[in-house]
C-alpha cells in the first residue's frame, strides 16, 4: 500500500485498508476427487513438495465457490501445527467464520480472520528510510511518482530494487506507486512512459516535487488489471541510483532469486516500517485487492491474483501504508535471494507477487552479486 499525505494540513495519512479474505494493498472484497495423501512436510514446505501440490489442487479446485461470499477475500496453501498440509481461508467477518467448512475432499481447512487487504503506497532504528539522500542513492527507500498528487492528496511507496532488462537497470516498485493515476481527474494528467521518478516521495517532502530529486524516468508498462503482478520500473539516471543494486540495511543482494516455502524466514526494507523480519504463512493465495484510478479519489476497481505469497504481518509490524514496492528476501547476512515483491496487505497479513512471476513479466533478472 502506498501513503496518502493531506495537501491542506500537511499530515500524512493512510490508504484505507480493505481486505476480502486478507491482502494488505488494497482490495475490497466444485467437485469431490480423492484428497491427497497427508504427509510430513518438515523438510521441503515448497509447491514442488507432492503433498502440498495436492493441498494446492484442492484449494484451488474450491476456491471460486469459497469467495463467492463477499467475507471471503482469499484462499492459500498452508502447513498446521502438525506438519501437514491444509487449506486456508482469509476471511473479514465472523459471520464467515463460522459457516467455513471444516473440511474439503478429505483436507483440513483453517480459517484467519482478518481485516481488508489493500495495496500499500514505523519504526526503525538508525537508519532513515524517508530522508532524502545524496545520490547515488540506496534503494529500499521512500519514493514514487513525482505528479503522484490528486484530490488535495498526495502519495508515495517504497522504490524497491533493481532489475535488469534488455542491458538497462531499472527501479523495480509498484503499478500503484509508480502508474496507478490512469485518469485525468484529480490533477488534470496521467502517468506516462519519461516521467519523473522521484526520492523522496511526495509525501515525505510535503507534496513538493521540486523538494525532492529525479532519480529515474518510467516505463510505463501497465501491469493492472491484466496482468497477476502489481509491477512497474523506472530507468535509472546515470549517476543518481547506487548501480550494485544496494538496498538500505540489507545490502546487495544475490543475483539468483529463491522460491517461497511456507515457515522460510524472510525480510524486507522498506519506507515507512524499514527493516523488518517476518516467515512466510502460505503459499498460492488467490487474493482480491482494491485499488484507485488516482492517489486518492478515484473511481475504484478490484484485481484478484492468484498464485500470491502470504507473509504473517501482526499488527502492520512487517509492512505498513508506503511499503509498497519492497523486496522480500531471504533472511540471511550476506546477499540474501529474492523471494517476492512486497504489494498489499493488512494488520494480520501481507501479501508478495512470487519474483519469478515478476521478472518473467518484464524479461528481466536482478542486478545483485
Amino acid at each position: 500500500m502506498k501513503k496518502l499525505f493531506r495537501v491542506s494540513t500537511v499530515a500524512m495519512l493512510l490508504l484505507a485498508l480493505a481486505v476480502s479474505v486478507g491482502l494488505w494493498g488494497c482490495s475490497r472484497e466444485p467437485a469431490t476427487p480423492v484428497a491427497p495423501e497427508a504427509a510430513n512436510v518438515s523438510v521441503d514446505r515448497s509447491a514442488s513438495n507432492p503433498s502440498i501440490r495436492g493441498v494446492m489442487n484442492v484449494q484451488e479446485r474450491y476456491t471460486p465457490a469459497l469467495m463467492a461470499d463477499p467475507d471471503v477475500i482469499g484462499t492459500a496453501t498452508t502447513i498446521d501445527a502438525n506438519g501437514q498440509p491444509v487449506v486456508l481461508l482469509l476471511v473479514t467477518s465472523e459471520r464467515a467464520r463460522g459457516g467455513a467448512p471444516k473440511m474439503l475432499d478429505g483436507t483440513p481447512v483453517q480459517v484467519l480472520l482478518t481485516d481488508r487487504i489493500v495495496a500499500m503506497k514505523s519504526t526503525t532504528t538508525g537508519v532513515s528510510h524517508t530522508a532524502k539522500q545524496t545520490p547515488p542513492i540506496k534503494l529500499g527507500t521512500s519514493g514514487g511518482w513525482r505528479y503522484d498528487l490528486a484530490n488535495g492528496y498526495c502519495c508515495a511507496g517504497t522504490l524497491g530494487s533493481l532489475i535488469s532488462v534488455g542491458g538497462q537497470k531499472r527501479i523495480l516498485s509498484n503499478y500503484h506507486v509508480f502508474e496507478a493515476d490512469i485518469v485525468s481527474g484529480g490533477n488534470s494528467r496521467v502517468s506516462a512512459t519519461g516521467d519523473f521518478i522521484i526520492q523522496p516521495g511526495l509525501i515525505d517532502i510535503n507534496c513538493s516535487a521540486a523538494s525532492g530529486q529525479n532519480v529515474a524516468t518510467l516505463v510505463a508498462s501497465r501491469a493492472l488489471p491484466n496482468a497477476n503482478v502489481d509491477a512497474s520500473t523506472a530507468n535509472i539516471i546515470t549517476g543518481m541510483v547506487d548501480a550494485t543494486g544496494n538496498i538500505l540495511e540489507i545490502g546487495t543482494i544475490s543475483a539468483s532469486t529463491v522460491a517461497a516455502s511456507v515457515g522460510k524466514a524472510v525480510k524486507k526494507s522498506g519506507r515507512t516500517t524499514g527493516l523488518t523480519r517476518s516467515s512466510i504463512s502460505a503459499l498460492n493465495a488467490t487474493i482480491s485487492v482494491a485499488y484507485e484510478n488516482e492517489c486518492a479519489g478515484g473511481a475504484a476497481f478490484t484485481k484478484t491474483y492468484t498464485g500470491q505469497i502470504v507473509i504473517a504481518n501482526s499488527r502492520s509490524k512487517f509492512l505498513a501504508g508506503g511499503d509498497s514496492g519492497s523486496l522480500l528476501v531471504e533472511d540471511v547476512t550476506t546477499n540474501p535471494r529474492a523471494v517476492g515483491l512486497l504489494f498489499a496487505g493488512s494488520t494480520t497479513t501481507a501479501i508478495a507477487n512470487p519474483i519469478g512471476q515478476v521478472l518473467s513479466y518484464f524479461g528481466a533478472t536482478m542486478v545483485g552479486n
